[in-house]
């Protein structure tokens, strides 16, 4: 806040002095964060406002959008059923390669915690897939492994088992691309690690004295002590897991019969192959109150099953 010129003459020269570094220091750190300011209100608050208004008109990039109200959200809530199949199909999503990944996250951080020469080659080595991440070509080498002919089929007629429909089976074909989720644990995995580094070892001396066994060391000292990155990574991946696309548009193009059809993917359709950028604004919205909700949901309930030193406080 400025200091008014009145003021200034009455405040003697060495304190004027101070008070103009101050504001210099104040303009430098303006001019540090106006990038991202800039950034911010182009590329995030600008299409997320405009995004709002275009979920209320009939929009198709090439004509002028039209205002039709609440149309948009009537149609996909009674007119769409691929809306619910893949709803539904992002739903069993979410819950299927949500708690695989953070439960391997978690046995990987454990094996990684040990005191072993070497250790931080290994520690590499498993972050890998997540610098890789879920990329265009590491969905290509996915369908390469897992189709009819794969890797993975060939290794299984090796010890007399297969062929499975890895990706050709409305039955399996979800969970395979679960897999591809799972792969990418390496950042809950480095988490979780740091996590485990920061439990007092004196917890598992005293654990040691009363006789306690590993598991159940595991289950009453490392878990509830962990619980603080379980929210944290829980949030996270549920976020990332309901946005999911890249696998499910080169893998399976929703199929086989839209059992992988997930609704990032229906979301992309309507926007880029329909051009109904109203009505996909509608869905992104509907999409944005859904993740919400979940997440209003586990932050309600972390208050029973989240443990910190502080009592939270």
């Amino acid at each position: 806040m400025s200091v008014p010129q009145s003021i200034l003459n009455k405040i003697p020269k060495s304190g004027r002095r101070k008070i103009k570094v101050r504001r210099n220091y104040q303009y430098a750190g303006y001019l540090y964060i106006l990038p991202w300011l800039i950034g911010l209100l182009i590329f995030q608050l600008y299409p997320f406002i405009s995004s709002l208004y275009y979920s209320f008109t009939d929009y198709n990039m090439v004509s002028a959008p039209k205002w039709v109200g609440l149309d948009n959200y009537h149609k996909i809530f009674t007119e769409d059923p691929d809306f619910y199949q893949s709803l539904k199909v992002t739903g069993i999503y979410v819950l299927l390669a949500v708690p695989v990944k953070l439960a391997f996250a978690l046995f990987v951080a454990m094996l990684l915690s040990a005191k072993l020469r070497a250790i931080n080659f290994f520690r590499t080595v498993y972050y890998l897939p997540s610098i890789l991440g879920g990329s265009v070509a590491i969905s290509v080498l996915w369908r390469f492994l897992f189709m009819k002919e794969g890797v993975v089929n060939s290794l299984l007629a090796r010890v007399h088992l297969g062929p499975v429909d890895w990706l050709g089976s409305p039955d399996i074909a979800l969970y395979t691309l679960g897999l591809l989720t799972v792969w990418q644990f390496g950042s809950s995995m480095v988490l979780f690690l740091a996590g485990i580094q920061q439990i007092p070892n004196d917890l598992y001396e005293a654990g040691s004295i009363d006789g306690a066994s590993r598991f159940s060391m595991f289950f009453r000292i490392t878990v509830p002590m962990l619980t603080p990155i379980v929210l944290f990574n829980l949030v996270m991946q549920m976020v990332n897991a309901f946005q999911e696309f890249t696998g499910a548009f080169v893998i399976t193009h929703g199929g086989p019969m839209k059992s992988t059809y997930l609704y990032a993917l229906k979301l992309y359709e309507e926007a880029f192959t329909f051009f109904k950028m109203g009505y996909a604004s509608a869905l992104s919205w509907i999409l944005f109150l859904i993740i919400m909700a979940v997440t209003a949901v586990i932050f309600k309930s972390s208050g029973g099953w989240v443990h910190y030193e502080d009592g939270g406080k």
